[in-house]
């Protein structure tokens, strides 16, 4: 009888521990922020940065639009930071092939001013725009409301 009871009680306790693991458990672990990208239908890069994204542990969620100048605006990414996608992230702006490195630290350090980060152009060797071996330099640009800076340097 002893020996049925402390079995039981093993049973309950072990029941009990996972219960309570399952409860807290997405409490203690973050969860990425899902990253949604504004794309035009026909672009390739913009599936291959989405890709870059996912690889690197980003929830994506994509939207297609003709016309990308009303997201652009909505979000006050500047004209001449302009790129092929648009992406928006936990209240943050993104713009062109940024890598999944930077969104993070921008997420990390949430610096002051800042509205959110762009690769204007299409730089081979970016996110998405990769050409074999060639990898042209580039910056990751911050621009909110004391204008723009670089946020990252990215040199082959």
């Amino acid at each position: 009888m002893q020996r049925r009871n402390l079995f039981a009680s093993a049973v309950i306790t072990a029941i009990a521990g996972l219960a309570g693991n399952l409860l807290y458990a997405p409490f203690s672990t973050a969860a990425e922020p899902v990253i949604t990208v504004h794309k035009t239908p026909w672009c390739g890069c913009c599936g291959s940065w989405v890709e870059h994204m996912r690889a690197s542990g980003f929830e994506v969620t994509v939207r297609e639009h003709e016309d990308l100048s009303p997201v652009r605006t909505r979000l006050d990414v500047p004209q001449a930071l302009g790129s092929c996608h648009t992406a928006e992230v936990d209240g943050y702006a993104i713009e062109g092939h940024v890598p999944a490195s930077d969104i993070r630290r921008l997420l990390e350090e949430r610096p002051a001013g800042v509205r959110g980060l762009a690769v204007p152009g299409m730089p081979a060797g970016s996110p998405g725009m990769e050409m074999g071996g060639r990898q042209d330099p580039f910056d990751v640009v911050a621009f909110g409301q004391k204008g723009t800076r670089v946020f990252q340097s990215h040199r082959p």
